[in-house]
């Protein structure tokens, strides 16, 4: 395990699937890592498996719809190890339902965690990178926010709404230092994915050109290059690991 001369990094979402993923390469990469998630039990488990490995880690546990959650999540990590260097806004859920049978609470559940917590998030640590002059954003969208999917329009509008903010927040901040990317991944095989229907799942796995879901490894490699100095020129993107199903 390398050391954390690399910084610190904030990864939302980190207790399972692909936000846990992500902490590992991360620490792997050289990062202290902030673990958040909601629960402090997933937290803490991998903040422990990131330490057995002899990495550096921190839990914090907090919902990212909150602001002052968020608040706290970024003041505890700079007091951790230092600025953060990189925030990976990862978190998110799944609801699945017809358009027709949606609440108005499912919606608005959909977009705090998806839209606000990125938000949120991006607003608690910004300010610091652009007074240093540099910083990473990765924000975690799907190849649903790009093509749509049935029985998923509040969650494909959220991941829309991510991919939409990325572009934005990048035209705003890359000439002061900070570069701002997405990830929009396909079906990856993570307990969010699993709790899909099984006939949801059959169907998707139908129209994929690669003839399967992807692993949380393969997009921790991805969020990791765009955290990389070889992502240089990588402003306001879309990476698409997503087995085929979106072809740009």
């Amino acid at each position: 395990m390398a050391s954390s001369a690399l910084g610190s990094a904030i990864v939302t979402g980190a207790g399972s699937g692909i936000g846990r993923a992500i902490a590992l390469r991360l620490a792997a990469d050289g990062y202290a890592v902030v673990v958040n998630d909601l629960s402090p039990e997933r937290c803490e488990a991998v903040a422990d498996e990131i330490a057995a490995a002899g990495g550096v880690a921190l839990a914090i546990s907090g919902d990212v719809s909150s602001e002052a959650d968020a608040a706290a999540t970024a003041e505890k990590a700079a007091q951790f190890h230092g600025p953060v260097a990189l925030l990976v806004n990862n978190a998110g859920i799944a609801h699945q339902a017809l358009f027709e049978n949606l609440e108005v609470a499912d919606f608005d559940r959909m977009f705090a965690v998806h839209v606000r917590g990125t938000f949120l998030m991006t607003k608690a640590v910004l300010p610091a990178m652009l007074a240093r002059g540099e910083g990473v954003i990765v924000n975690m969208a799907s190849q649903l926010g790009q093509i749509g999917g049935v029985e998923l329009v509040h969650y494909s509008s959220a991941k829309a709404a991510i991919i939409g903010m990325t572009k934005a927040l990048a035209r705003e901040v890359s000439s002061r230092g900070v570069r701002v990317n997405a990830v929009a991944p396909g079906p990856i095989n993570t307990p969010l994915v699993m709790g899909l229907s099984e006939d949801w799942r059959a169907a998707k796995k139908a129209q994929l050109p690669l003839g399967r879901f992807g692993e949380p490894d393969e997009i921790a490699a991805t969020v990791a290059f765009l955290a990389s100095p070889s992502a240089s020129l990588f402003v306001g993107q879309t990476l698409g690991p997503n087995s085929g199903d979106v072809m740009l």
